[in-house]
């Protein structure tokens, strides 16, 4: 006596089928999109045009620093529909974006020289004395 029909053998054989044609297709999707942006990224750049820093000021709009060339710096604003130059700065009005960050660890007690052991071991030890 069969419990099990060959009706139900060939469901449960195109179910499978279709779990395994859709897991290819998603690792497909998954390295073509890892591809794709990739070319992207190696093709979108002409080296002229840098973009410095860029800061969120409302909804859907930014204020950028972009460097043309070799040492022009202009800060921009981008909107939903427009780009407005709003002047040129230049190289000594930057601020020194790796020391900022340094300085804001440094002034919450980190050091940039701090493994993360260690720094997570400051953490605990500092949660253990406010209990």
């Amino acid at each position: 006596m069969l419990l099990v029909s060959t009706d139900s053998l060939q469901s449960v054989f195109q179910l499978i089928v279709v779990l395994i044609i859709f897991v290819v297709v998603l690792i497909l999707t998954y390295y073509t999109t890892k591809w794709i942006a990739g070319y992207q990224k190696k093709h979108g750049t002409g080296g002229n045009v840098e973009i410095i820093e860029t800061a969120k000021i409302g909804n859907g709009r930014f204020l950028e620093i972009v460097k043309v060339g070799k040492d022009r710096y202009f800060v921009i604003a981008l909107g939903k529909n427009e780009i407005t130059t709003l002047g040129e700065i230049s190289k000594d009005d930057l601020v020194d974006l790796e020391k900022t960050k340094a300085s804001s660890l440094a002034a919450h007690g980190f050091s940039s020289g701090k493994s993360f052991g260690d720094i997570l071991s400051s953490f605990k030890g500092k949660n253990e004395k406010e209990s």
